[in-house]
């Protein structure tokens, strides 16, 4: 993460411990659209640096885009291809940012070109800093040159991280490149990357379009690794900022890991399903030109990927918590709910939740439907129950009649 990873790690949690009080309740209230009027549903795409870190050159980024296609991730509504850090070279005499010459030797406007040619669109990776992470040229004092630049060569899609920035003001900084954006006059997504030190889901939606909530993730179940997070460490970080997420404006709990290799396959459903349930943007962070038939299912299921991309975009929060055993909800356009089930613990577990938890009459009949499963689990009358394997999820799609 680069300088003052302890100072960052401490800072966000700080800002958690101060925002989780919110009382566990399906009603929302959401902040004003953010003003490009893009991301009026969660991003979904793939973006390097999980998988590949700083190993990246225009090949990999080539291959991710064949394969986006060729998966039917496109057809399933992924469209963003993101670089991330590595791919800066020097800057030129004119001060503008140039790629790495031995990386990205064709130029990054010939590979944003690649990528609009297959119907998707193309991301970059920045810093607010003076450096990025891995040390490469940042945006400091250059945003407008920066922003200008990555116009001309057809970026879709900016995200912009935090590493190096010393006093700078999270939201000043972020505010300038937001700006600088918005003067190209080309549609940009913005995507802050500042870890929620600055508590971004306070501010953040009236200048970009997700903001991460919280440190890095790795790929585990559950733990600290430096300053990354397993995936439920990331997602108990979300707990009371549901409410400042919304169309246009998204928290960012971190791409995903599915298919990286550190987790089952019941883990990585998991997952998947708990991103989904959060709005959060489904940004695939494995190596697709390699990826399995189980990680291609998982990342490609419509059911799921359709509560994530619900246009009414309310996020879902943990409603039920028993030891181990916790029940999340989503309200979706027209009244349905997603559903999840979650067993954190070592053995199977019996977990229901009530028709009354959900906001539904206690004897209404609805119907359920099994989205890993695929197929309707029949009309249901009060709860619905299941039986949920280790380190596992049940996700469901409920609807009243």
């Amino acid at each position: 993460m680069g300088e003052g990873s302890l100072t960052r790690f401490l800072a966000w949690m700080a800002a958690l411990i101060l925002t989780a009080a919110a009382a566990p309740t399906l009603a929302q209230v959401q902040a004003p659209p953010t003003p490009n009027g893009l991301a009026a549903t969660p991003p979904m795409g793939w973006n390097s640096w999980n998988r590949f870190g700083c190993d990246i050159n225009e090949d990999v980024i080539r291959k991710a885009a064949d394969a986006m296609v060729a998966s039917g991730m496109k057809d399933a509504g992924y469209q963003y291809v993101v670089i991330d850090d590595c791919w800066h070279g020097a800057r030129d005499a004119h001060g503008d940012i140039q790629p790495d010459p031995q990386r990205f030797p064709s130029g990054i406007k010939a590979l944003a070109d690649y990528v609009h040619a297959k119907g998707l669109k193309f991301g970059i990776y920045s810093d607010a800093g003076s450096r990025t992470c891995a040390g490469r040229p940042g945006s400091r004092g250059y945003e407008y040159q920066d922003a200008k630049q990555y116009a001309a060569w057809g970026v879709d899609y900016l995200k912009y991280d935090w590493c190096n920035t010393s006093t700078e003001d999270a939201r000043e900084a972020y505010s300038t490149m937001a700006d600088a954006l918005h003067q190209t006059g080309r549609p940009i997504v913005f995507s802050l990357c500042e870890w929620g030190t600055a508590k971004p889901w306070l501010w953040a939606g009236r200048v970009g379009n997700l903001w991460r909530t919280t440190p890095d993730i790795y790929d585990a179940w559950q733990g600290v690794k430096g300053t990354s997070f397993g995936m439920l460490n990331i997602l108990d970080g979300q707990a009371g900022i549901d409410s400042y997420a919304g169309p246009g404006h998204w928290n960012d709990p971190d791409m995903l890991e599915v298919g990286n290799g550190g987790m089952t396959a019941d883990e990585y459903r998991a997952h998947f399903s708990l991103w989904a349930m959060l709005a959060a943007p489904l940004i695939a962070g494995n190596d697709l030109a390699s990826m399995n038939e189980e990680t291609r299912a998982i990342l490609t299921n419509r059911e799921v990927i359709a509560v994530d991309q619900d246009p009414l975009g309310v996020e879902g929060k943990r409603i039920l918590r028993d030891g181990s055993a916790e029940v999340w909800a989503r309200p979706l356009k027209g009244g349905g709910r997603a559903v999840v089930l979650l067993n954190r613990g070592k053995a199977a577990q019996h977990i229901s939740v009530a028709w009354e938890a959900l906001g539904y009459p206690a004897k209404m009949k609805a119907e359920v439907r099994d989205l890993w499963a695929g197929k309707s689990l029949g009309k249901l009358t009060g709860a619905f129950s299941a039986d949920v394997p280790s380190h596992a999820a049940v996700m469901v799609r409920i609807e009243g009649s």
